[in-house]
């Protein structure tokens, strides 16, 4: 078993308005996101709010994901993965970190990481493309006391560094997994 955390939690300072509801495709960016995952075969989302979250919840509450808001936010990613971490189910044997503002991150790449995962007998999956490291990042469970003791603004980059030989890299044909939305002129790129 699989579950995603889909970090969206936090204040889009570089974007200057609410990202997660930024208009994309005939959704918002977060819908996408979160569609991405429910077409895959991740067996549960779980999405972690935090800035101007009762917002975000208007929008996608009919989404068959579990909610969780982040009181925490301000003190970085590292709260939000504490926090979706608290809600996995007991029976999950990864854990897959996902970016709230990588919409073009498709199921079929989600499912390409997924399978590279139970066909390998690592513990960190890396999608990369065209020599780079990106997002979604899956962790087995093994390491889920190292991702609960994570502090401020940071994802499991540090646990990535301290475990180099149990990291799977796996080549991806989409630019998608480094490509995030932080400001205006990304947002537009992606719409152009």
């Amino acid at each position: 078993m699989i579950s995603a955390i889909l970090l969206a939690a936090g204040e889009s300072k570089r974007m200057g308005k609410l990202k997660q509801l930024m208009p994309f495709g005939q959704n918002t960016i977060v819908e996408q996101a979160i569609d991405n995952l429910l077409n895959s075969v991740v067996d549960e989302t779980i999405v972690v709010l935090g800035y101007r979250a009762e917002e975000v919840i208007k929008t996608i509450a009919a989404k068959p994901v579990k909610l969780v808001v982040n009181p925490d936010y301000e003190q970085g990613m590292s709260t939000s993965i504490i926090a979706g971490l608290n809600l996995i189910d007991s029976r999950t044997q990864a854990v897959m970190l996902i970016l709230g503002d990588q919409p073009l991150i498709n199921s079929q790449t989600i499912n390409r990481l997924i399978e590279a995962f139970y066909n390998h007998d690592k513990g960190i999956v890396i999608p990369t493309y065209q020599g780079r490291r990106g997002h979604p990042t899956i962790f087995t469970i093994k390491y889920r006391e190292k991702l609960l003791g994570l502090k401020g603004d940071i994802g499991g980059r540090q646990i990535v560094k301290d475990h180099p030989g149990d990291i799977l890299e796996v080549t991806v044909n989409s630019e998608s997994i480094v490509t995030d939305i932080d400001t205006i002129n990304d947002y537009q790129s992606l719409l152009d």
